[in-house]
């Protein structure tokens, strides 16, 4: 439910922009909103995977990898500073949530993961 909401909020952001503004600017914002709903799956892909760490432990590292990917492509698309403070603060969330698995917490705290993707999605919409 939430992932939908999220969609629909995103979607109607870019629609605003397009209507706003200029073609480049549409082609960015559009990156924005699609990689903050890639990130925001696979937060919830995170989410599941460290609820069910104990049966198998390479899917919250999988979804880790996710993260990290859509990082490095919105990284290398924005040149707007809240984007890019709010891509930081996921990506150092991201290793933290690494980190606590490899010293061998089967529950680790990703709020500060989700926290940090629902910045960009805000950062994300105009």
């Amino acid at each position: 439910m939430r992932r939908t909401t999220l969609a629909v909020c995103v979607a109607t952001a870019a629609l605003a922009v397009a209507a706003a503004t200029g073609c480049g600017a549409i082609d960015k914002a559009i990156d924005c909103v699609n990689t903050a709903q890639a990130i925001g799956t696979s937060v919830d892909n995170l989410g599941r995977a460290v609820g069910n760490a104990t049966d198998n432990p390479g899917q919250a590292d999988q979804a880790l990898n996710d993260i990290d990917n859509e990082l490095s492509s919105l990284k290398n698309k924005t040149g707007d500073a809240d984007l890019s403070r709010a891509v930081d603060d996921l990506d150092k969330a991201v290793d933290n949530v690494r980190t606590a698995i490899k010293n061998g917490d089967g529950t680790p705290d990703i709020s500060g993961v989700t926290a940090a993707a629902k910045e960009i999605g805000k950062v994300c919409t105009p």
